[in-house]
């Protein structure tokens, strides 16, 4: 049997019409049916090879508390974890660069979901590691597939993904403690603008280390982002196989209170027409 749900909620019938190219009327009586939708995981898994930001203090720690039969004769596992807030899949909560940012906790669910725009620069990228998103680049993105709505979770393609787990290759540098030799792409501070001012993304994300690229001094687009109670999603992946536009973005954190991020699944939603 065919599972549906009308989300209607958190994906409101604005959303709903991003995601099909429908207008408003049509969506309010929109589906999305989950038995034929694509879901596809963005998120790294958090293990050993976990890439944290060069000056972590720590790294992501997974111990065993307890594996094995108990003397009751059933089998029983649990563990015990531990990781700095920022590394692999994450989100950067508005807080982490601005005092008055909302923490984790405080980020409304319905800045977590999302229709998803999806720009992709790889081949820039590929040609210049410390390419930074332009305005021209997101007008061209808007010219080939309609202007990102309000509400939008803008995710960048660089590329950079396929580079992981390699340290080196990922962030360019993989001296510990040292971040003034990092080279990566990311968002250049005029096209932030555009998005957060102008456009009204709700969140912005990226598969790389930053929503600033590599050799950024002042972190901007974070300053930005921050001052607008935005939150950003850093070392996504799988965004080769996102349409440019037409999928739900579902970024659940890990609600750390007074958190100024955390680890983060993030799965993407593609109903049927945007397949």
């Amino acid at each position: 049997m065919s599972i549906k749900r009308k989300f209607l909620g958190c994906l409101t019938a604005g959303l709903l019409a991003g995601m099909a190219g429908q207008g408003a009327d049509q969506a309010r009586a929109a589906e999305i049916d989950i038995a034929k939708a694509e879901l596809i995981d963005l998120t790294h898994t958090y293990n050993e090879d976990t890439i944290y930001w060069p000056n972590a203090p720590t790294r992501f720690q997974h111990k065993v508390l307890s594996f094995g039969h108990t003397e009751g004769g059933w089998f029983y596992s649990a563990y015990s974890f531990c990781s700095p807030e920022h590394g692999g899949t994450h989100l950067d909560a508005p807080i982490h660069f601005h005092e008055a940012g909302e923490s984790v906790d405080e980020v409304a669910p319905e800045k977590l979901i999302g229709p998803a725009a999806v720009i992709d620069i790889s081949n820039k990228a590929d040609e210049d590691p410390d390419y930074r998103l332009t305005v021209e680049d997101v007008t061209a993105f808007e010219a080939a597939h309609g202007k990102i709505e309000e509400g939008a979770i803008v995710l960048l393609r660089t590329g950079w993904s396929r580079r992981w787990p390699d340290v080196k290759a990922y962030l360019g540098d993989d001296r510990p403690g040292r971040t003034d030799a990092l080279h990566f792409p990311s968002f250049g501070e005029a096209a932030a603008r555009l998005l957060l001012e102008e456009r009204g993304a709700k969140m912005i994300g990226v598969d790389t280390a930053s929503i600033d690229y590599g050799q950024s001094k002042d972190f901007i687009v974070h300053q930005i982002a921050g001052a607008h109670n935005i939150s950003g999603l850093e070392n996504l992946t799988n965004l080769d196989l996102l349409p440019p536009k037409g999928a739900v973005v579902m970024a659940l954190p890990m609600k750390i209170g007074k958190g100024s991020g955390g680890p983060v699944r993030v799965i993407v939603m593609i109903p049927e027409a945007a397949q």
